[in-house]
């Protein structure tokens, strides 16, 4: 991924409107419940704005958010003080986890390990979060799957016309079946007049079975696959894998 988000970050909450925090949070909650051995501190990895973070908090969970990207924070910051709740966040690459203890649950969402630029720093970021998970933890996780980068991202546009802002976005699918994505926002000023600002990454394509055999290797047991934030079966047309894997 191209920086740190930069003025995207101030726009993010917006584009991300539709998304079900609260409803993905109670699903976390069951798995982990049904699943993780100790059920009190939640890594919230690639975190954000914090959006996920504080529905996990509400739930009663101890949580912890990491996220490279210090304009994310702040955002989830401002959020984290306008709600009351005891988030901490940090500031660090999630191939270079460093923590003071380990985690019972670590949570990583919306293909944030697709934004990572190549399958070297997925394997470092599965061997950290190892390292920084109880044994009998739970590790939960999305990744992108093939299906979605050819046929929904692809080459594709899309356009978002939302009060005070406009942001068209443009895909541009590669040989290795990366997706470039180059964003565009309009913001009106109060003066009436629009600002431009431009924002691009790259969300890159990884092979299932290359990351079940890196959490095999981490000690890391595959328990459930669903179909995004479901408890549905992985079908043809799956965009995201959600991954239930426990700590051995």
């Amino acid at each position: 991924m191209s920086g740190a988000y930069n003025k995207f970050a101030w726009f993010y909450d917006r584009l991300q409107k539709d998304v079900p925090y609260s409803d993905m949070a109670k699903l976390f909650d069951k798995l982990i419940k049904k699943y993780s051995s100790e059920k009190e501190v939640v890594l919230d990895l690639a975190c954000g704005t914090g959006s996920l973070s504080m529905e996990m908090a509400k739930l009663g969970y101890d949580v912890i958010g990491v996220d490279l990207s210090q304009d994310m924070l702040n955002e989830a910051l401002d959020k984290n003080f306008e709600s009351g709740l005891n988030i901490r966040y940090l500031c660090q690459n999630m191939t270079k986890l460093e923590l003071y203890a380990a985690a019972d649950a670590v949570v990583c969402t919306l293909d944030s390990l697709n934004h990572l630029p190549n399958f070297e720093d997925v394997e470092k970021t599965i061997e950290k979060v190892s390292e920084y998970t109880y044994k009998g933890g739970v590790f939960i996780f999305d990744v992108n799957t093939l299906y979605k980068h050819r046929n929904i991202l692809g080459n594709n546009a899309f356009n978002f016309d939302l009060e005070d802002l406009f942001c068209a976005w443009q895909n541009e699918i590669n040989e290795d079946n990366s997706v470039n994505i180059y964003l565009d926002f309009f913001e009106k000023e109060n003066n009436g007049k629009y600002s431009r600002y431009s924002e691009n990454f790259t969300e890159h394509y990884f092979d299932p079975k290359d990351i079940e055999e890196v959490l095999e290797k981490n000690n890391f047991q595959v328990i459930e696959k669903y179909d995004g934030y479901s408890e549905n079966n992985v079908t043809e047309d799956t965009q995201r894998i959600l991954y239930v894997c426990k700590k051995l």
